[in-house]
């Protein structure tokens, strides 16, 4: 279904921290004309990136909402069910622990976007690239074109066909032109915040941030692996079934990939007790479609930047973001930092973000990618003892590991 393993870049962590660090450190002593030169760049690149967000959508929700209906069933619907809230419980767990914890975790690092604005760099010269489609129009549409396509056999084999072909075009763009140049994006807005002062006070955010969402990961999988031993037909210590999970968990740490992980978290979930057909569909399969960690991360990092930015939010338009979320992280592509490309749309759309907004939200997802997609991993071994116990046949409670340690 994605081409994670193919577009895979694992040094883009690091490339975003020396973007970071050479946008601090230039900002200092760079001429204002150099700058003026970056911002430049900046400005036509945000341009293209807000044009692609709808592309971004009607590529891979519509294909994706296809591709569920015409999927295996019962078993299919359950699996994206349960992913779908998977990602709607992380989402509003980010959100009802961070509206607690973040007003007055951060209450020194509030800055009102105005005092900055007029001190921004201002390029030489833009380039407009007004979006053919809004957001919610492109979301909208995804959705008739995508049960469209199940509904009618004849549209299936043209349109379909066109659909997955657009998907594979807005991949390439992904993967060859937006990923690629994030880096030199994130630089020219730190050397910006640098420029205009404001940077000491989002760094400093940073890592309470990071923290926060780091301990939330670890209550998420304990939740999920409670409800999953309670499905469980073997072992119902959700410690215990945690303890099984951790190579994958440490597999993804290193990988940043859930689809490189797929040997490992496959394995594990056979020696949980897992029927092997169970676990051969549903792993794959969530390895796309469960990115619960991804939305905790999104939600916290929106909510926290909100907050320091002085922005006006609320429980409902939270809820409206979540849900939203939810269904296009669902399709959202498998390249490095695919769940916050998708995301960006519903960030400037339900929330109001701002183009350095939208870029410290990349910045922050991907410094900490690899505890989400571990946090995704492991979170598809519960996914797979729900199902489990629904659609997978008996078997002893210890299960031979002949067959499992082969994988």
């Amino acid at each position: 279904m994605k081409i994670s393993q193919r577009l895979k870049k694992p040094n883009l962590l690091l490339l975003i921290i020396i973007a970071i660090a050479l946008g601090i450190g230039c900002g200092m002593f760079f001429p204002a004309w150099l700058s003026r030169g970056f911002a430049t760049f900046n400005s036509i690149f945000s341009n293209f990136l807000g044009f692609c967000i709808p592309l971004i959508i009607l590529g891979f929700v519509a294909p994706a909402i296809a591709d569920i209906g015409r999927g295996a069933g019962k078993m299919l619907l359950v699996t994206v069910l349960l992913a779908y809230g998977a990602t709607l419980g992380a989402g509003f767990l980010s959100y009802l622990t961070s509206v607690s914890f973040f007003p007055s975790l951060l209450a020194g690092h509030r800055t009102a976007i105005e005092t900055t604005a007029s001190q921004d760099l201002q390029p030489y010269f833009t380039i407009p690239m007004p979006p053919f489609i809004d957001i919610m129009s492109a979301l909208v549409l995804s959705f008739i074109l995508g049960i469209g396509i199940t509904r009618f056999a004849q549209g299936q084999k043209y349109l379909s066909g066109l659909l997955v072909e657009f998907r594979d075009i807005i991949s390439w763009v992904i993967a060859k032109i937006i990923v690629p140049l994030l880096p030199l994006y994130i630089f020219g807005i730190f050397l910006n915040m640098s420029t205009t002062g404001e940077v000491g006070s989002v760094l400093s955010t940073f890592y309470k941030i990071i923290l926060v969402i780091f301990a939330l990961h670890l209550l998420w999988l304990f939740i999920l692996y409670l409800i999953g031993s309670f499905f469980s037909r073997g072992e119902k210590n959700p410690f215990r079934l945690l303890w099984i999970m951790l190579p994958a968990y440490f597999t993804a740490l290193g990988t940043q990939s859930s689809a490189a992980t797929i040997p490992v978290t496959l394995r594990q979930t056979m020696k949980m007790g897992v029927d092997e057909d169970v676990a051969g569909f549903t792993i794959p399969l969530c390895a796309t479609i469960d990115l619960s960690g991804s939305a905790l991360k999104i939600v916290a990092c929106a909510l926290a930047l909100m907050i320091t930015h002085g922005m006006n939010y609320d429980f409902g338009m939270f809820a409206y973001f979540i849900a939203m979320m939810g269904i296009t992280l669902v399709a959202a592509p498998g390249v490095p930092g695919g769940a916050i490309m998708a995301a960006l749309g519903l960030l400037s759309s339900i929330l109001q973000f701002s183009e350095a907004d939208c870029a410290l939200m990349i910045a922050l997802y991907i410094a900490m990618d690899s505890f989400g997609t571990a946090c995704n991993v492991t979170g598809d071994g519960a996914i797979s003892l729900i199902v489990d116990r629904f659609f997978g046949h008996k078997k002893p409670k210890h299960v031979d590991n002949t067959a499992i340690d082969a994988i």
